[in-house]
């Protein structure tokens, strides 16, 4: 009786208050658990009033993100293998305020590193090229910054590389850079492909940040002269990351004359040899793994993994060291595609786990987690 006093004392004051609790029922249509997942929500297309929060079962309000730009709710979820779990959406209640993620991405300029562009979530770190670096012929590819934490870390490697002497390419306990990219694609850089060539491009030459968060960060990054044959394009990036995410998102775009025949070619560079890759045409999936070496001493750290997944890919091919997937495109479209990389000093012990995390990740992509309100 007490029990049953309880919930309808909390009733009247909800009618009371006018305020209305929603389920919100998150399905995993997968035969794996999705853990830590970004699970994004549009309040007003879900008829959700836009000043509510999620909770849990306990009541307990959800750390979330408001994407600055979109608007949308972020929270991160774990949802079961081929099961259901149910959210609550209420309003929030006197005294109380919406609770802001702990920071588990980040994308920043990095103008005393020669105009670097750095990001990383809690898995994995990555850079692109500047214009301070044209003298030494970069490349639109993509490094890889191996971690051994969840922590944010880039910030930390530049300050103690610079100011500290202590060079990101041993490893202090929290990770290292050991991946060369050199002219090539790196870990899942993407280039035109027209005429059997693959045209791998240089530095980009605009930077900007369109929506930064502690769950999910998006920046642009735009390169003013596409060289293809005799044909010039401007060209723009766009990455999304998001915490817990083994991949991140990138939506390229072409501006200019149409070209007939022209594909884009997203990649890896398979270094000095040719080691262990899986790739799978159909499901637009290539996962590499190679040994790891210090580029100070060569020393060996392991094993290094790296991945590129291109829905709708119609080809492969293998060029300039790179293997790469390929994909028609027409100038002036959207293409998306996805790409990163690990290490087996952290997340992915032995080979055949990162394969099976790309795996996952594919499907994951596919079959994105199902939101329903009631």
């Amino acid at each position: 009786m007490k029990k049953l006093f309880t919930v309808v004392i909390c009733a009247l004051v909800l009618c009371a208050c006018g305020k209305k609790v929603k389920t919100i029922t998150i399905t995993n249509p997968c035969n794996f658990d999705r853990n830590e997942e970004v699970l994004s929500l549009n309040p007003t297309e879900l008829g959700l009033d836009p000043a509510g929060v999620l909770v849990d079962e306990q009541n307990n309000i959800l750390p979330a993100q408001i994407d600055s730009a979109s608007g949308e709710y972020l929270v991160q979820v774990n949802v079961p293998a081929n099961r259901s779990i149910d959210l609550q959406w209420r309003a929030l209640n006197n005294g109380e305020q919406r609770i802001e993620p702990a920071a588990k991405v980040s994308a920043r300029f990095v103008p005393e590193r020669k105009d670097d562009f750095a990001w990383e979530n809690d898995c994995a770190a990555y850079r692109m090229y500047g214009p301070a670096l044209a003298e030494e012929n970069p490349s639109n590819g993509v490094d890889l910054w191996l971690k051994q934490t969840s922590e944010l870390v880039v910030d930390t490697f530049y300050h103690n590389e610079h100011v500290k002497g202590q060079s990101y390419h041993i490893n202090w306990g929290k990770g290292l850079d050991c991946y060369k990219v050199g002219h090539t694609l790196g870990c899942g850089g993407i280039a035109p492909y027209f005429s059997d060539s693959l045209y791998v491009q240089g530095h980009y030459d605009t930077h900007e940040v369109l929506s930064a968060g502690p769950l999910r960060t998006v920046f642009r990054l735009g390169y003013d002269t596409i060289k293809v044959a005799d044909k010039t394009f401007k060209q723009s990036l766009t990455v999304t990351v998001c915490a817990g995410a083994l991949l991140n998102k990138a939506e390229i775009v072409l501006e200019g004359a149409e070209l007939e025949g022209l594909q884009l070619a997203a990649g890896i560079f398979l270094h000095d040899s040719v080691d262990t890759y899986r790739v799978d045409l159909l499901d637009g999936t290539l996962a590499y793994a190679e040994n790891a070496f210090n580029e100070l001493d060569r020393s060996p750290v392991g094993r290094n993994y790296t991945a590129v997944i291109l829905p709708g890919a119609a080809a492969e091919a293998q060029t300039l060291g790179s293997y790469c997937l390929r994909k028609d495109y027409k100038v002036g479209d959207t293409l998306t595609y996805y790409f990163g990389g690990g290490w087996n000093g952290w997340l992915y012990p032995e080979d055949n786990d990162w394969f099976k995390a790309v795996s996952e990740a594919k499907s994951a992509i596919d079959h994105p987690l199902i939101v329903s309100v009631k």
